[in-house]
């Protein structure tokens, strides 16, 4: 198994701004790590960088304690699935998984014994002598693992390898994919736009805005401790709302018979109140709200609502919630579950001093 670390890498094209600014994370061995983020914000890129497609301009890349920053891809000990299948449309499942060992030159005495159990575990045995074109999309895209895992490289970098593929076939491509890496013990990162595949597959999540890291955390603290107002709204379906602080709005909060929730706030630091709909409730007593619409998705309701300035403020609520735009409500929450943010859009933790 092999750790990966990146020291402070910077990517520049020219004099345009950078498209990876100072980053550095590590990524422990026979991890799964995810690179998340919109488009633009250079997780493509900083695996391309891992991979040894593209150069750092600045920083290192450490690779099983290994300076690989300078080596081409071929002597990093790393395999790669991309976005596209890559397959060769004239040869068969078989040949396309072997096609690296051949190209490589490994022994043929290893091809049938680790073809053999590639098959078995992506379950291709019953498609070797296929082409691509008899495959579906699922079909596909294991042959492209199977060309990676045939390798035994300890590394493995997937460049948003399930975004061709439909709902359902993402949702099983995401259990495999994570299956597999648990069951090698390989080093995995992976790069995506879509937070479910993130928060479902990933040991750590290293979150990216603007070519520069906004939170390295795990699923779960990315999700219950954001850090930015970046990442609170990025996490979430639907994100988290972020209230502005603004006097109308903090004496709707303070008429709601939950004033004890906000009695610490606000600071004159703290600009915004993040809260994540699923943490609201609707109530008899409470926050005053009025609705503004309902969308209705069968298990669960989202009533966005408007608090006091705040419009579009989201509450998730079982089952189907009956009301009509204009109708009041009352929210209730509770002081755990609150997040502040200051008017640099970080997250605001005011000491005791200065709460009480």
């Amino acid at each position: 198994m092999s750790d990966i670390i990146l020291e402070n890498i910077v990517k520049q094209y020219g004099s345009a701004p950078p498209a990876v600014n100072h980053i550095s994370f590590n990524v422990r061995a026979g991890t799964f790590t995810v690179l998340l983020g919109p488009s633009g914000c250079g997780k493509s890129t900083t695996l391309r960088m891992i991979a040894g497609l593209d150069t750092p301009t600045s920083g290192r890349i450490l690779i099983g304690g290994r300076d690989v920053t300078d080596l081409p891809p071929a002597k990093r000990h790393i395999s790669m699935v991309f976005q596209s299948y890559a397959l060769f449309p004239h040869l068969s499942v078989r040949e396309n998984i072997l096609f690296g060992l051949k190209v490589r030159k490994e022994p043929a005495s290893q091809h049938k014994p680790r073809l053999d159990k590639v098959a078995q575990l992506l379950g291709l045995a019953p498609l070797l002598d296929r082409r691509p074109a008899q495959l579906s999309g699922g079909q596909q895209q294991r042959v492209a693992l199977g060309r990676a895992v045939i390798s035994q490289a300890p590394v493995c970098l997937m460049d948003e390898p399930l975004s061709n593929l439909d709902a359902q076939l993402r949702h099983e491509m995401r259990r495999e994919i994570r299956a597999l890496q648990r069951q090698l013990g390989i080093t995995m990162v992976y790069v995506t736009h879509d937070q479910t595949e993130a928060m479902s597959m990933a040991d750590q999540v290293v979150l990216l805005n603007g070519g520069a890291i906004e939170q390295h955390d795990t699923p779960d603290r990315l999700y219950g401790s954001p850090r930015t107002v970046f990442a609170a709204r990025f996490i979430g379906t639907p994100p988290m709302n972020l209230l502005s602080l603004d006097e109308t709005t903090v004496t709707a909060m303070r008429a709601g018979a939950n004033a004890q929730a906000f009695q610490d706030a606000p600071h004159p630091e703290a600009r915004k109140l993040g809260i994540r709909p699923e943490h609201i409730a609707i109530a008899q007593e409470g926050v005053p709200a009025v609705v503004e619409t309902i969308e209705y998705f069968g298990a669960d309701s989202i009533v966005i609502c408007r608090v006091g300035s705040s419009s579009g403020v989201a509450v998730r609520s079982a089952g189907h919630v009956h009301a009509r735009p204009g109708d009041p409500l009352r929210l209730r929450w509770s002081p755990s579950q609150q997040h502040f943010f200051d008017a640099s859009g970080k997250v605001f933790n005011p000491s005791p001093a200065t709460t009480s």
